[in-house]
C-alpha cells in the first residue's frame, strides 16, 4: 500500500525510530538507521535486534546501519527525526549541510523547547530551512508497532503534497494514517499529553483507582486544548487520535516511560531516581517547565501541568498536589467553545 522503494533515513535508533525503519521496510521502503552511539550500532549490525529498546523486533538483513551523518541524510527521499525531543535542534544542526532544498523530513519526537517554547518542527525549520517538515504523531507504542499490532496516527504537514505522500509511504495493513494541516495542534497534544501521563502515574503510584485516572485524562485534555486553541490550534485536533487518543494510551498503559516515571514518583522517588529507573528519556519531564510557561505567556489557566510542575520541580509531595487539585475553587464544566474558538483559523489545505 505504501510508495515503493523510497529511499528512507531514520535519524535516531531508539524503540520508536526501529519501529518505523521495521515498519517502512515492510512497507517496500530503502532503510537506512543512524545512531550517534557506536555501540547501539554494532549492536544493531550484529543482531539487527534492539535488545535494550525494542527487544523481540528483529529488522531485516539488508537495512544499513550508520554512525555516518551523512550517510543517513544524503540522497534520501524522506528522513524521519526520531531523536529524543532534548536533541532535535543540535542533529538537525548536524544534518543541515547534507539537506537538498526541498528534502522531507517528518518529526516523530514530542516535545517543546524549554528555553525558546519552539515546538520540535519549528526548530528543524530553523535549523534547516531549505527543508519541508512534518511530524507524525498519535497513540502509537513502539513496542505494539514493530509486533504489527492494528494502530492508526495523524501525519500533519503545511503542504498537502507532503502530507500525502508521507500518508502513502507510511500507511499499511496494519498502520493507518490519516492527514492534517494543524501541525502546532498536533505538537502540542504530543507533547502535554506526556505532563498529564506523568500525573497520572502519579496517581497510580499513591494507589488512587480508575476515578482519578479518568479525571485526570478529561481535565488533563480540557488543559491541552485551551492552551493549544489559545495559541492557533484546532479544537478537532485536541479531540481526535493526537490528542485524546494518545493522552489515553500514555495514562494507561505500561509501555509509557511518562506513566512509569510518575509511577515511580507517586511511591516517593524523586524526578531524578524515576528517570533513572524508566532507563530512556521521559518527555514529559523536559515538556512540563515549557509547557506551563507558555499557559503563563498565552493567559491560560493549567492546574494539572501547573502541579506537576511544582511535584517535579519544587519537591512537593504529589499526595498535597492531588489534594490542591480536589478543593480547587468551584468551577463550571464547560464554558461556550464557540468563545474559546474566535482566533480559529481556515484549514490552509
Amino acid at each position: 500500500m505504501g510508495i515503493k522503494m523510497s529511499n528512507v533515513g531514520i535519524v535516531g535508533a531508539g524503540s520508536w525510530g526501529c519501529a518505523l525503519a521495521w515498519l517502512l521496510h515492510n512497507n517496500g521502503n530503502h532503510v537506512t538507521v543512524w545512531s550517534i552511539m557506536e555501540d547501539e550500532i554494532q549492536m544493531l549490525k550484529e543482531n539487527h535486534e534492539h535488545k535494550d529498546k525494542l527487544p523481540g523486533v528483529i529488522l531485516p538483513d539488508d537495512m544499513e546501519f550508520t554512525t555516518d551523518i551523512k550517510q543517513v541524510a544524503a540522497g534520501k527521499d524522506v528522513l524521519v527525526l526520531a531523536v529524543p525531543s532534548p536533541f532535535t535542534r543540535s542533529t538537525a544542526a548536524k544534518l543541515a549541510p547534507y539537506i537538498k532544498d526541498g528534502q522531507r523530513i517528518v518529526n516523530v519526537a514530542k516535545g517543546i523547547e524549554e528555553t525558546t517554547l519552539m515546538t520540535l518542527s519549528e526548530i528543524v525549520e530553523q535549523e534547516i530551512p531549505n527543508a519541508v517538515v512534518a511530524v507524525l504523531s498519535g497513540p502509537s507504542h513502539a513496542e505494539e508497532v514493530g509486533k504489527g499490532i492494528p494502530t492508526t496516527i495523524v501525519v500533519g504537514s503545511k503542504d498537502k503534497e507532503t502530507a500525502e505522500y508521507l500518508q502513502n509511504m507510511f500507511m499499511s495493513k496494519v498502520f493507518r494514517v490519516y492527514i492534517s494541516s494543524d501541525v502546532l495542534g498536533i505538537e502540542l497534544g504530543a507533547a502535554l499529553k506526556n505532563v498529564v501521563a506523568l500525573a497520572a502515574g502519579m496517581a497510580d503510584g499513591l494507589g488512587y483507582g480508575d476515578n482519578t485516572k479518568a479525571a485526570l485524562i478529561t481535565r488533563g485534555i480540557a488543559e491541552i486544548a485551551r492552551l493549544g486553541i489559545s495559541m492557533g490550534g484546532r479544537i478537532e485536533t485536541f479531540y481526535g487520535l493526537t490528542g485524546i487518543g494518545d493522552l489515553i494510551v500514555t495514562c494507561a498503559s505500561m509501555h509509557s516511560r511518562n506513566r512509569r516515571a510518575g509511577i515511580l514518583i507517586g511511591k516517593g522517588a524523586s524526578m531524578e531516581e524515576a528517570m533513572k529507573e524508566v532507563k530512556m528519556v521521559v518527555e514529559g519531564v523536559y515538556s512540563a517547565k515549557a509547557g506551563y510557561a507558555l499557559a503563563q505567556k498565552f493567559g491560560v489557566n493549567v492546574p494539572i501541568i501547573e502541579q506537576v510542575n511544582k511535584i517535579l520541580f519544587e519537591k512537593k509531595p504529589a499526595k498535597e498536589a492531588v489534594g490542591e487539585l480536589m478543593l480547587r475553587d468551584k468551577k463550571v464544566e464547560n464554558i461556550d467553545l464557540r468563545t474559546l474558538y474566535q482566533n480559529s483559523v481556515e484549514i490552509p489545505w
